[in-house]
């Protein structure tokens, strides 16, 4: 005899309730992803590097025109909320205080990849495109080289590039601003 089992799928205001009530603690390293909760990798040292010196460049670029975002909640819909490393955000007197933050907000999104390349690639990346950010940089330390996305359709981004450190990126949003890709990749 097989017994069918259902999962029970979790919503993003559920998962704030298990945060509020001390089932999840703020240090738990975990995501939201289509209603189940995910564990995350620990940060090593070289992704922690990483989002040091990104977060270090984009305010040298970005101050005052963008809102630099580290690690923090991104809710792509009801089932889904993902910490990405790294958002540029439209900017906002609020500072998104009044609300999270939804894929409307985000300018530019950059998660760093070692260990987590292929589940950032595969899982992550179709949860980008359905919310329709513009663009996604990996920054893939596996191949010390950064991944571009751009054009989201539906599930998927139909625009790729990689660059080299010793070439340029420039977001889609800032096109008059080159940055040098040695300076995003330790």
């Amino acid at each position: 005899m097989f017994a069918q089992t259902e999962r029970r799928l979790f919503t993003t205001k559920e998962y704030h309730q298990m945060a509020e009530a001390g089932i999840l603690a703020e240090d738990d390293r975990t995501e939201l992803i289509q209603g189940e909760i995910v564990a995350m990798s620990p940060i090593g040292v070289r992704h922690a590097a990483c989002v040091n010196r990104l977060t270090e460049a984009l305010s040298h670029y970005f101050s005052g025109k963008a809102i630099i975002s580290v690690q923090n909640p991104l809710q792509i819909d009801e089932y889904t909320e993902l910490q990405p490393d790294v958002m540029l955000l439209q900017r906002r007197e609020d500072y998104y205080v009044r609300a999270l933050l939804a894929g409307k907000d985000v300018l530019l999104l950059i998660e760093v990849s070692d260990s987590t390349l292929v589940y950032d690639r595969v899982t992550k990346l179709p949860l980008y495109a359905h919310a329709q950010i513009p663009e996604v940089w990996l920054v893939n330390l596996v191949d010390n080289l950064l991944e571009v996305y751009r054009a989201p359709q539906g599930d998927e981004y139909t625009e790729f590039r990689r660059v080299y450190r010793q070439d340029t990126a420039v977001p889609l949003t800032f096109p008059n601003t080159p940055i040098p890709a040695n300076n995003l990749i330790p």
